[in-house]
């Protein structure tokens, strides 16, 4: 029997709230940090935009690999349990490959901030915070992958709970080791870089401890064909965010160009756009296990129906919060810092990226209802085409051609948005009509 539109949206909240929570978790991270970090001046936030650039890109690009896990799990009975071992065994083990991978090209690009053209204050503030951000990497790839297959098993709780109190943890720490309080050095923005790795090395040992039933019976026995079937999954997911991700990191280079008070204002402007963008993505790792267990049902109609309620709800909170960004810039961005023309150019950012809210989320839903169909080579083209094709050839025009600056870099990144959104959503349309059962 299908399930009522009604039933739909329910099970959607329930399902992604926890989700969202633990998606929020690695954001808030960067969040927690820049609000601390910009008490401290406009160097160290600008340092933190400069090294948060490259390392955004790591951590998407991993955390989208990580996510080959979940389809594959969510559309498996859980009568089987050997192959739902499998599963576990090979995720982990795909995911601390990526970690060690990403963990390298971070130190080695650490070694040549100096070649970016960002004020040398910040290229070599950044420098140090990039090496200890990366290294987190590691840790927090193993949560990714215990927490995937969870997810995948819609066991949503439990990863949420170590995402908060990490997060708590790593505020604490921030406080502790940025300012430096009972008798710790104040260490500035590589305090923030320690708090970060120190509770996500916690976090990591929280969800194994909190899995151990199922780690009890863990083997080094890999099966290459799972991993192979992982990384088809997962290589394009962590592209797709890759290419988003990394068309925002060189947006924050071109506006390093300007200086340094652009750049500290686009990292707070992003900094909230971030957090928003992290909800979308929660509800579209939702659409993931929502459409995966539909595909293993083979039930069409309500497949469909789950992905488009998903959409209808990430574009009522994305309409919400742009509104809210508009009406509360000002009050929004004095909460990261205290400088009149950091403060100006960042309100008016906010305007911008209210106009892309509602593209934003739908685009990020659309790649989760498309990667529980397990499509993800035709959404990477799409979103390769979007942003580095149209957002960041704009962006530049309009910037430093048209010379509007950081305003008119954000309207390229505007446009590359809306195209992906309404190209993701043509094509789950198109797709489920052609399902055969």
């Amino acid at each position: 029997m299908n399930l009522s539109i009604k039933e739909h949206f329910r099970r959607n909240i329930i399902l992604a709230f926890p989700v969202v929570i633990s998606q929020l978790g690695h954001i808030m991270v960067g969040v927690a940090d820049t609000m601390m970090v910009g008490r401290v001046g406009v160097i160290p936030l600008a340092a933190a935009t400069f090294g948060s650039t490259f390392y955004h890109v790591l951590m998407v690009f991993g955390m989208g690999v990580s996510f080959a896990v979940t389809p594959l799990v969510a559309a498996t009975d859980s009568n089987e349990k050997n192959l739902l071992a499998k599963y576990l065994q090979n995720g982990v083990f795909m995911s601390i490959l990526t970690a060690l991978a990403l963990t390298g090209v971070g130190l080695l690009a650490a070694q040549f901030l100096d070649y970016f053209g960002q004020e040398e204050a910040v290229a070599q503030m950044a420098q140090p915070y990039l090496i200890v951000m990366t290294i987190s990497l590691i840790p927090m790839m193993y949560f990714q992958a215990l927490r995937q297959y969870s997810e995948g098993l819609s066991d949503t709780f439990y990863p949420m709970i170590v995402s908060i109190a990490a997060n708590l943890l790593n505020v604490f720490l921030n406080y502790i080791l940025i300012y430096g309080v009972w008798g710790f050095p104040a260490l500035g923005l590589l305090g923030a870089g320690y708090a970060t790795l120190i509770s996500r090395v916690i976090m990591a040992m929280a969800m194994h401890l909190g899995k151990r039933n199922r780690m009890r019976h863990f083997q080094w026995k890999f099966d290459w064909l799972i991993i192979k079937r992982m990384f088809r999954i997962g290589v394009p997911s962590g592209m797709q965010y890759v290419f988003e991700i990394g068309a925002f990191a060189t947006s924050a280079i071109m506006i390093g160009w300007i200086n340094a008070e652009s750049q500290a204002a686009h990292l707070i402007a992003i900094n909230m756009a971030a957090v928003t963008y992290m909800v979308a993505s929660g509800l579209g790792a939702a659409g993931t296990i929502r459409i995966g267990n539909q595909m293993g049902l083979k039930n069409k109609h309500d497949l469909q129906v789950a992905g488009y309620s998903l959409l209808l709800t990430v574009a009522g909170f994305m309409g919400t919060c742009g509104l809210l960004f508009i009406l509360f810039r000002h009050e929004l961005v004095s909460l990261y810092i205290d400088d009149y023309q950091v403060e100006t150019i960042a309100a008016g950012l906010l305007i911008i990226a209210a106009g892309f809210q509602i593209s934003d989320g739908i685009q990020a839903v659309g790649l989760g209802i498309l990667r529980g169909l397990t499509d993800v080579k035709i959404p990477t083209l799409v979103t390769f085409i979007s942003y580095w094709v149209i957002a960041i050839p704009m962006a530049y025009f309009l910037g430093f051609i048209y010379e509007l600056g950081v305003d008119g870099v954000w309207y390229g990144l505007l446009t590359g948005l809306s195209m992906a959104a309404l190209l993701h959503f043509i094509r789950f349309r198109k797709l489920t009509r052609q399902l055969d059962f």
